[in-house]
């Protein structure tokens, strides 16, 4: 009778838990019913994009959209995940003003409310064609974002200007585009005119894929210059400017892109476009970037480039990494980056190819062009090798695993850049490629090089612009049929690893060794001098943005003198061993500290905070530099040389 009783009480209190935990909280959500997958078949319509870009002064777009071959239940999306960006960066917070019709009658529209970027649309049966009416409203302050529109340039990424239907890939659906400028101003881009009449432009029609690929760059100056009168198609470097005097181009300057264009067919044998435009902005009223198309790049540098060309070389190689990105990442990509439309979603496991590669090849091809001497390439070269010999981050991540930075953190501000890594599979990626490419040519006894594996792997179906995808054993197998190697093992032991000595072999077998003096080269003092910063990372761990001679912080160097210090990026040095702050007074006091036991004080603003910091450094000045090393050939100098 007990057991019996026993038995009825824990029967009764499960039933009592149970019915506690299945009324302890909220239940399932409804499902919400999926948008259509991408399906490779004909958009039975098409998008008529009217695009009015003279509002200027307000930086404000106003787009009018025709869509026809819609049906009852139609998504739109605006694009998300943008090539180039490699991350989810769509623009969707700067669309407003969003209104439908058909027929003259308002259509219904729903955001969808797990992906905020797609629009579901309520028309009237029948209703076979909407227009769309949005504006733009592009940054009016780099608060806001990176500026686009200025009052004598701005730049046109289509990406932001467009709503397209799900269910299909981007290359079916046609596109017919119209675009109205500020009176007088001049454009360029990669899309072919129809007709042209005052303010007015109207392009051929193309696939939305193309069409999204082929941004339009405007401006009141504007200048375009003919890099290959003769070639295979026509490339063109198409100038816009702050003022009309900073297009001014020497002869011998225009001669190294002319250059540029030579060496890159040299290399890749090949080119994978019908024409080719620079898109290439002289202006520190909009943003400064590169961005890669197929037939196309989109560059931004100091307005004074041309005017001021001894100071500019630090920046010199944008136009080659971009060029070199229409055989790198547009022709040939990696296949898990390959998507059908703009919003399904990446992955980004072989940027330390797609970019990491264009990074090393844009180095080269500059030195090879001219547009940088074997010198500044030399010593670009070694401040890539110091950072990363000292990068405290690498301590923790690898390379591989910062492929994922353009999801995880699209370009924000970071507080400990070196120690959380960024976007390492740029410049540490082309460490690699240098350490792969000069054990080619060790190997070879020079007879091979990396040289033989870009022919071979961007340089196949010349004159063709389809993509072609491409796996970690694809590249693996091309690089073993120019040098036979455990190439699997290399790359993977390199990208995989941390806490494992920089990649510097490359500079070793190059025939070079990284050294450390008290004195900057002139390429690091001439870049340091046109950003106005003062780079003292080789030495206490900092670099101070001294644009407004208050000497704010710009980053610290995780674990370095300043750090141990507590200085902190944007604290401010307001004074140095008690002697007000100026760059020179505190170069002076690194020197002055220089085996000696006396730490320098600095004094520290850090936000309404004031502290003395004791620097607790006594090696001097630091900067690095690049000795011949006689042990090896200089294979390096033969990599940056010229192709005949």
């Amino acid at each position: 009778m007990k057991s019996t009783l026993m038995a009825i009480a824990v029967c009764c209190m499960a039933m009592s838990i149970a019915a506690a935990v299945q009324s302890a909280g909220p239940g399932a959500t409804a499902p919400v019913t999926p948008i259509a997958a991408p399906r490779d078949r004909p958009y039975p319509g098409e998008i008529q994009l009217s695009v009015d870009a003279t509002d200027i002064s307000r930086r404000i777009i106003r787009v009018h959209e025709t869509l026809s071959g819609i049906g009852p239940d139609t998504v739109l999306l605006y694009p998300k995940w943008l090539p180039g960006t490699h991350a989810p960066e769509g623009t969707i917070d700067r669309l407003a003003g969003l209104r439908i019709v058909a027929n003259g009658t308002p259509v219904a529209w729903k955001r969808d409310p797990v992906d905020v970027f797609a629009f579901r649309l309520h028309a009237a049966p029948g209703v076979k064609s909407i227009d769309i009416d949005f504006d733009y409203l592009s940054p009016t302050s780099p608060q806001v974002g990176n500026l686009e529109i200025s009052r004598e340039l701005l730049m046109i990424e289509w990406n932001e200007l467009v709503l397209y239907p799900a269910g299909y890939f981007a290359r079916q659906i046609p596109v017919q585009a119209r675009i109205t400028l500020p009176a007088d101003w001049k454009s360029a881009s990669a899309l072919e005119t129809a007709s042209a009449s005052g303010v007015h432009t109207q392009f051929k029609p193309i696939s939305l894929e193309t069409f999204v690929d082929s941004p339009l760059y405007a401006g009141r100056y504007a200048s375009r210059l003919e890099l290959d009168a003769g070639g295979p198609v026509p490339v063109h470097l198409d100038l816009f400017a702050d003022r009309p005097e900073l297009l001014a181009v020497k002869p011998e300057q225009l001669e190294a892109h002319r250059a540029l264009v030579r060496q890159a067919y040299k290399l890749f044998g090949s080119h994978h476009y019908n024409h080719y435009d620079f898109l290439y902005s002289l202006s520190d009223q909009i943003q400064q970037s590169g961005l890669e198309h197929h037939q196309s790049s989109e560059d931004g540098a100091d307005p004074q480039t041309f005017t001021e060309w001894d100071k500019t070389a630090y920046n010199r190689d944008l136009l080659a990494h971009e060029f070199t990105h229409s055989w790198n990442g547009k022709f040939r990509r990696p296949a898990d980056l390959w998507t059908p439309n703009y919003n399904v979603p990446m992955q980004d496991s072989l940027l330390w190819v797609y970019e990491g590669q264009t990074e090393y090849w844009g180095q080269v091809l500059a030195a090879r062009s001219a547009l940088r001497t074997r010198q500044q390439a030399l010593d670009q070269f070694a401040l890539t090798a110091a950072y990363y010999a000292m990068q405290p981050g690498r301590r923790w991540r690898t390379v591989q695993d910062t492929t994922n930075d353009e999801i995880i953190n699209p370009r924000r501000p970071q507080s400990w850049r070196d120690w959380q890594r960024f976007e390492d599979y740029y410049s540490e990626g082309a460490l690699i490629w240098l350490d792969a490419d000069t054990l080619i040519r060790e190997r070879s006894q020079g007879k091979r090089s990396l040289d033989d594996f870009a022919r071979a792997f961007f340089g196949i179906n010349d004159g063709s612009f389809t993509p072609v995808t491409y796996t970690f054993d694809d590249v693996v197998k091309t690089l073993n049929a120019v040098e036979p190697y455990d190439w699997g093992a290399f790359l993977r032991q390199r990208l995989d690893s941390s806490a494992r000595p920089a990649p510097l072999d490359g500079l070793r077998r190059g025939g070079y060794k990284l050294i450390y003096t008290d004195t900057p080269s002139d390429y690091q003092k001439a870049s340091d001098g046109q950003r106005k910063h003062v780079n003292l990372l080789f030495s206490i761990g900092v670099d101070i943005d001294d644009s407004d001679k208050m000497g704010t912080v710009a980053q610290v160097m995780w674990d370095s003198p300043a750090f141990k210090a507590k200085l902190t990026e944007s604290a401010q040095i307001l004074a140095i061993d008690g002697v007000a702050y100026c760059a020179e007074v505190l170069q002076d006091a690194i020197r002055s500290a220089q085996g000696t036991h006396t730490p320098i004080e600095l004094i520290i603003k850090t936000g309404d905070r004031y502290t003395v910091a004791s620097l607790d450094y006594h090696d001097g000045l630091r900067y690095p530099h690049l000795e011949r090393d006689p042990s090896a050939p200089a294979r390096l100098d033969d990599i940056v040389a010229a192709r005949p």
